[in-house]
């Protein structure tokens, strides 16, 4: 599965598919809450988050690391979860969204390119 560059809404049967391309219930995804745009559909999130650098011009400070359950109920479907995360000169020292105003940002930006 090639990794895809979402700017527009997309159906959340049409994220099941890529999920199912690879890794069967969940699809990993990088956000950029500056530009509100993310990429999905790659093995790793560090390779989603070169292709929004070298392609979109995104900044490190603002891509975050998601996993998303299709399956899931919209209050469950969001795992903030990767090594990507890792960034303490940002102020992040996990693997998880520490900042909660960014968080929320995330899931504003997931809700509306998944429709």
């Amino acid at each position: 599965m090639s990794i895809r560059i979402i700017k527009n809404p997309i159906s959340k049967s049409e994220l099941a598919d890529i999920a199912k391309e690879e890794f069967g219930d969940l699809v990993k995804a990088v956000v950029d809450i500056e530009q509100e745009i993310m990429a999905v559909g790659g093995e790793l999130h560090a390779d989603e988050e070169v292709l929004l650098t070298e392609n979109e011009g995104s900044k490190r400070e603002n891509t975050w690391g998601i996993n998303i359950y299709p399956k899931k109920s919209e209050g469950e479907w969001i795992e903030f979860d990767s090594m990507i995360n890792l960034k303490p000169i940002f102020g992040n020292r996990s693997r998880g969204v520490e900042n909660d105003a960014i968080r929320e940002k995330i899931k504003k930006i997931v809700e509306k390119l998944i429709i």
